[in-house]
């Protein structure tokens, strides 16, 4: 009993990251895609991971999350 609890456990940390790791939206492919620099888009330079909730967007970052193009975000 006191191993299935642990497996369950471990497999819930395990599924915790997983999805946590996938749900990055800034990524240095977009930076490269885009030709332009993180600042464009965040108000930090290198926005903590912690911060990927509210993704520390400015106004240009939150239209390129919605449109996925720079030439829509003037």
């Amino acid at each position: 009993m006191r191993i299935l609890k642990l497996a369950f456990s471990a497999a819930v940390v395990t599924v915790g990251l997983i999805a946590v790791s996938t749900m990055s939206f800034a990524t240095v492919e977009y930076s490269k895609k885009e030709k332009t620099g993180c600042v464009t888009c965040h108000v930090q330079k290198m926005p903590k991971k912690a911060d990927k909730a509210t993704h520390d967007l400015n106004a240009k970052g939150k239209c390129y999350e919605k449109s996925k193009s720079m030439a829509n975000c003037k």
